[in-house]
């Protein structure tokens, strides 16, 4: 009898634990799913909410910029706006959209001219820039490669050969680049790269179908100015941070009277539109984040408010 009750007692014990591993199991089962389905709700209202950000922020610029254009010139002023174009916070979640000007960058298509040749000024100021980030000069002889239409590689570069022999191959473009991550497609380009890249270059041209790609010195960071010419001096770049902080420069001109040593390499730069002869942007990066709970959706863009068609650029994660 005693034997019996034992056996009972142990069928007892095992279904009750059966019973409580089922029942912690289906909680977990609708817990997670219940996470999942929370989480994909909240990173579809993320979207949404950063895609309204991304409207409202071009709606913003598209009235705003008419001023700046009768203006003539971008300062550093409207880079603060930009950089706090828009920020919404509520119950739902919050939306904050920056913005930056892509003309106070070097457009890296400009280093090969049209016929394939490299373009001794803006490969001299890329071969100085890239020198100021600690980055390797050969990796321009493989952009040169890549945008230009000749197979004879550069002693840096590569040609098809080097790409179709890859373990999953494709062609050289033989094209300008279209966008900054298409780079990653370029021999010797990694994220790592391209990230530190990133505050400096540019594939847009400020001003459509033009031949030249000036740079906004408004706008330009000091290791970009720096790069402008191999004559710039230190204490150059430092006196045109200081002193277009209250007044943006107008002109080249301007800017070879108000700072020292400047005059004759103001106009050597003007020449052929190498730095902008009215310096406004008319080409913007923007990013639109949005937050739910703990989800968050990302927009960047890169936009002409001004221009017939705005969108150049259009990137969702």
């Amino acid at each position: 009898m005693k034997g019996e009750r034992g056996f009972a007692l142990v069928i007892t014990l095992l279904i009750t634990a059966l019973l409580v591993a089922l029942t912690v199991e289906f909680v977990n089962e609708v817990f997670v799913d219940t996470s999942a389905r929370q989480t994909f709700t909240d990173g579809q209202q993320a979207s949404i909410m950063a895609g309204s950000g991304m409207v409202a922020a071009i709606k913003l610029m598209q009235d705003r910029l008419p001023t700046l254009v009768q203006r003539g010139y971008t300062s550093q002023s409207d880079l603060e706006l930009l950089a706090k174009l828009l920020q919404i916070e509520d119950e739902n979640g919050t939306i904050r959209v920056t913005a930056e000007e892509e003309s106070g960058k070097l457009n890296i298509n400009s280093i090969v001219n049209p016929d394939g040749t490299d373009n001794d000024f803006y490969r001299g100021v890329a071969d100085r820039l890239f020198k100021k980030l600690e980055l390797q000069t050969e990796l321009l002889d493989a952009v040169a490669d890549w945008i230009d239409k000749y197979d004879d590689p550069r002693p840096g570069g590569a040609e098809a050969p080097y790409y179709l022999a890859l373990k999953h191959p494709y062609a050289a473009k033989n094209a300008n680049l279209d966008t900054l991550e298409e780079l990653r497609l370029v021999k010797g380009f990694d994220v790592k790269t391209l990230d530190r890249l990133r505050p400096y270059i540019t594939v847009y041209n400020d001003i459509p179908n033009s031949p030249t790609t000036p740079i906004n010195i408004n706008t330009a960071a000091k290791e970009l100015l720096a790069s402008l010419d191999a004559t710039m001096t230190d204490s150059m770049v430092l006196e045109i941070v200081d002193k277009r902080k209250d007044t943006p420069f107008t002109t080249p001109t301007d800017l070879g009277n108000r700072v020292s040593d400047m005059a004759k390499l103001a106009q050597t730069l003007a020449k052929d539109g190498k730095i902008m002869q009215q310096e406004k942007g008319a080409v913007y990066r923007i990013l639109s984040q949005a937050t739910v709970r703990e989800t968050t959706q990302y927009i960047e863009a890169v936009v002409r408010p001004l221009g017939q068609s705005p969108i150049l650029y259009w990137r969702e994660y």
